[in-house]
Order: structure tokens, then sequence, then C-alpha cells
């Protein structure tokens, strides 16, 4: 860990409302700082605090102002304190320890400095923005050193010239590298089709509430409408786009246009198509896209024939709901990691992952150890 050279203030809680926020502050005479304006219980100076020990007390912020707060002191000139997470008290907390001097420190500069891996640096801030359980998991695992250690058992055999291993271990480290990548930021996925298919319909079904709106008159989604859900444990956001055809208006028009633009963007495309009422434009719509997910949707309504290859579904009745969903996920995550396993979340570690294999595959060794090495620095 790298000490601080000033006195230094965090937020290490979230901006916003909350019940409780922790302030923290460290460098020499952090706790004389805080004791300017603590009046606790006990009436005992902070800095003669035993670690790890709580105190109770009112923080002046400022003339006639004070804050009911828990203070500890975690290790010598390190004061954290836990005050109401208003913003605004939170905001007159802080003012109040730079008064004196010292340096404002965002959650993410402080996490930054206070771990010697950059790799765990990095996890500790994704896991912020970890969207499900399963990709807080994986985070996790990083952050107690998955990756590290592979990359240091990369490096091993860089410098041993077993150049074969470490490229079938870089290929499966870039192989999770989308999954990891979409740990904190949800896959997207794009409903595509004609009008009047029940794309809307079929949204509100996956999603499991009604997030768009549902009318029996083609074309009436304009916009693109989103729902974030969580599929199998990865966070995926759905997308509702407008149907796609010969624009009859020149709102239809920009409506049409925005579909496409996120259809492209998509990292996966389900292709909805009425199962009773299958054309030649949804034959060239599948051709336009032909990666997608076909999807039969209304497949309670008699004389449905779902065409081949297509997943049948109701989004009215609710069946084939099921397997469309374990599609989904199947498509998105392949191969998942095993628990316990490294993997690569963030762009920059798997370009310089990428870049150690291209390496390695021109036999240059020197190349992919300092590639490596800039993941451990």
């Amino acid at each position: 860990m790298n000490e601080p050279s000033a006195l230094d203030v965090v937020q290490l809680t979230p901006a916003g409302r909350a019940a409780v926020a922790t302030v923290r502050i460290e460098g020499a005479g952090a706790c004389a700082r805080v004791d300017a304006r603590f009046e606790g219980i006990a009436r005992r100076p902070i800095s003669q605090l035993p670690p790890g020990r709580v105190a109770f007390g009112r923080f002046r912020l400022g003339p006639g102002v004070a804050d009911e707060v828990l203070v500890c002191r975690p290790a010598d000139e390190v004061v954290e304190i836990h005050c109401h997470g208003g913003p605004v008290v939170v905001e007159r907390l802080v003012h109040a320890l730079l008064a004196g001097g010292g340096r404002l420190l965002s959650w993410q500069e402080w996490v930054r400095r206070s771990f010697s891996s950059p790799i765990k640096a990095a996890a500790c801030e994704a896991l912020a923005g970890a969207l499900t359980l399963r990709a807080a998991s994986i985070l996790l695992d990083q952050f107690h050193g998955a990756l590290d250690r592979a990359v240091e058992g990369l490096c091993e055999l860089a410098g041993q010239r077993r150049h074969r291993l470490a490229i079938g271990r870089l290929e499966r480290l870039l192989a999770l590298a989308p999954c990891g990548l979409h740990l904190a930021r949800p896959w997207r996925v794009a409903l595509a089709g004609r009008p009047n298919a029940g794309k809307s319909s079929l949204l509100n079904a996956l999603v499991g509430y009604r997030r768009a709106i549902v009318h029996e008159t083609p074309g009436t989604t304009r916009d693109v409408l989103t729902a974030v859900t969580a599929i199998d444990g990865w966070p995926v956001e759905f997308a509702d786009t407008a149907g796609l055809r010969p624009a009859a208006s020149a709102v239809e028009s920009d409506g049409i246009r925005f579909a496409e633009r996120r259809l492209q963007s998509a990292d996966l495309v389900l292709l909805v198509v009425d199962a009773a009422d299958w054309r030649v434009e949804d034959e060239a719509l599948f051709g336009r896209y032909p990666d997608a997910l076909l999807v039969a949707n209304k497949t309670d309504l008699a004389g449905s024939r779902p065409p081949p290859a297509s997943l049948p579904v109701s989004a009215l009745t609710g069946a084939g709901i099921e397997s469309l969903l374990a599609a989904i996920a199947s498509r998105l995550v392949s191969a998942p990691p095993r628990p316990g396993e490294a993997v690569p979340f963030t762009p920059e570690q798997a370009k310089s992952l990428r870049s150690a294999k291209n390496a390695l595959a021109d036999n240059d060794a020197d190349a992919a150890l300092a590639r490596l090495g800039e993941l451990l620095a």
C-alpha cells in the first residue's frame, strides 16, 4: 500500500442520500484535525483511541451546527467518520475537514492508491458497479488475486520459453474477456422485426413486468425502449425497437433509423416474427441479421407455423419464454468462467493479453513479458 504524502479526505460512500455516509481522513495530522471538531462522550482524544475501537460523539460542522457521528481509527493517522448520509451533512463535514488544508480525493483515486496491485484496485472499482451477484462473485475472485496469479504464471512460462502452453492459457483468458467486460456493463440485446410481430409484448414477458406499450396498431413503438434485467446471473439490457418497414411518416422514419443504429451496436439481436404470418420480408430481415436468434412469437394463435430453426414462444401465455431466456444466456456466455478462474474485465487488460499472445506467436518472449508486465506494474 502506498502511504499518503499529504492530508487527504475521501468520501468512501456513494454520493446521494443514504442512512449513513463514511468519510475518511488520512495523513500527518489527521487525528488532530478530527480532535479539533469532535466532542466524544468519553472526552478522549482520537489519537488515544485503540485501533478498531469506535467512539460516539458530535462533530462540529460549523458555528452552532453539529452532527452525531461514530468515529473509528483503523490505523495511525487514519480516521473514518460515519455520519448521517444526507448530501448537505456530508458536504459540510468534508468542507470542515479540509478547512485547515489538504486534498479531496475521489474514492476511485483512493482505491488506486491503496492497493499495490493494479488488477486488485480495478476489481475493487468494478465491484461498485457490479449489477448481479454472479458478476460480483467473479470480480471478487479477481480482487482476491485470480487474475494476478494467472498473469504471474504466464510471465513464468514466457520466461521459460514455453510459448505453446502460455498461448493456450492466453487464449482461454481472451475467450473469457467478453464476459468480463460485461460484469459491470449489461449485455445489449435488441428486439427487431416487422411491426406487430409482438416485440413489445415479448419484451414485457422477458423482463417480467410491463415496460413497453402494447397496442394492436402496427408501428406503435417509435423510440427505443430499454429494460435491464438478469438472465442466469448475467446483466442484460433489452431494447424494444421500432418495427422495420418502409416508413409512412417522418416520425416513423426517425424511429426506424434509431432502431437500426441500436441493432448495429447490440451484442445479440432477437429477430421476432409472427408465427402465424411468416412473410418474405421476415426472410429478408433474417438475411440482414444472420447471427440473430430467430424467435417465432404468437404460437398461441390458430394456424401458427414457426419457421425452421426458430424458437417458438407465446408472449401472451408465457410458453417458450424460459427456453428463450436459456438460449439468450447461452449465446451471450457460451463457456462461463469456473469458480475462482481468472477473468480479464477491463479493455486495457484484454488489450495487453492480446498483445502478449501475438508476441509469443512471433517467438518474442521479451515483448510478451513487457505486455504482461503492464498488467502487474
